[in-house]
């Protein structure tokens, strides 16, 4: 394994030295995912709209880059939903990046909600995270999480469909047939590395009205709702390098040439 042992996502390597997360990807070749598949539609039988009461069967996290073509096709074409598309403006979008998220939304016909913070309070942000967790992407993960479940309670669309879990598919923290959700819990102790925004309160120049974007909605609001995020990689075989390549041969969104990696389409 060539993971280092301190991931941030924690890893436990084996004494043949394989890595839990290359031990939770076997799975997928011994998984019957026809079955897994039949038990996401089960489940989202019952969030389909009868009527028109609501503008969306469920909502759906994008950037325009890494899954999203594949969520929304996954979503639109094989489930037959409707989903509301929404998008935190992460602020150092490239323009191929700005192009395929105008192209994911035209061309699957979706509406899409997006945020953008001001750039002076994104900049604070960032100096505080930084100081007390080494992060400048901490206000991306805060930002993309919060602004999709509180969405969902604004527009009282209960579902929520994720893309890959990211400690499953990285470190194998859980199995596929664990039944996790999208909760407060885990985007706390580990997207957001215990560290919440209202704790950036007092050590920054930050005040209460700059850091609503960031809120998770409250346990209240969601039981309320009954706002649930399911994800699409543990009712689907995930397999990122494929899926982008057929996605690109699908709908020939743009790719650019990166740093540090073999691939084009990453980001």
């Amino acid at each position: 394994c060539v993971y280092p042992e301190n991931h941030p996502l924690n890893i436990i390597i084996d004494e043949q030295g394989v890595c839990s997360g290359c031990i939770v990807h076997e799975e997928k070749d011994q998984i019957d995912w026809s079955k897994r598949f039949d038990k996401l539609l089960h489940i989202i039988d019952s969030y389909r709209r009868t009527t028109h009461d609501r503008v969306a069967d469920c909502i759906v996290p994008v950037s325009g880059g890494r899954e999203s073509y594949f969520v929304v096709d996954t979503v639109k074409r094989k489930l037959g939903l409707r989903p509301l598309l929404v998008s935190y403006n992460k602020q150092y979008n490239t323009a191929i990046g700005i192009k395929n998220l105008a192209y994911l939304k035209t061309h699957f016909e979706c509406d899409l909600l997006s945020l953008t913070v001001s750039p002076k309070v994104v900049k604070k942000l960032t100096f505080g995270t930084l100081k007390t967790r080494g992060s400048i992407y901490w206000h991306c993960i805060a930002g993309q999480t919060a602004f999709a479940v509180q969405t969902a309670v604004r527009f009282k669309v209960p579902l929520i469909i994720w893309g890959a879990h990211q400690g499953l598919d990285q470190v194998g923290m859980f199995s596929h047939l664990d039944e996790v959700e999208m909760t407060r819990k885990y985007r706390a102790e580990h997207d957001l590395m215990g560290l919440e925004a209202e704790d950036l309160l007092g050590n920054t120049t930050l005040h209460e009205n700059d850091l609503h974007p960031y809120l998770y909605p409250s346990d209240r609001e969601i039981a309320i709702n009954g706002i649930r995020g399911i994800y699409l990689g543990k009712f689907v075989r995930w397999d990122s390098k494929a899926q982008h390549e057929d996605m690109i041969r699908k709908y020939g969104y743009s790719t650019n040439t990166q740093l540090r990696t073999f691939d084009t389409y990453n980001n």
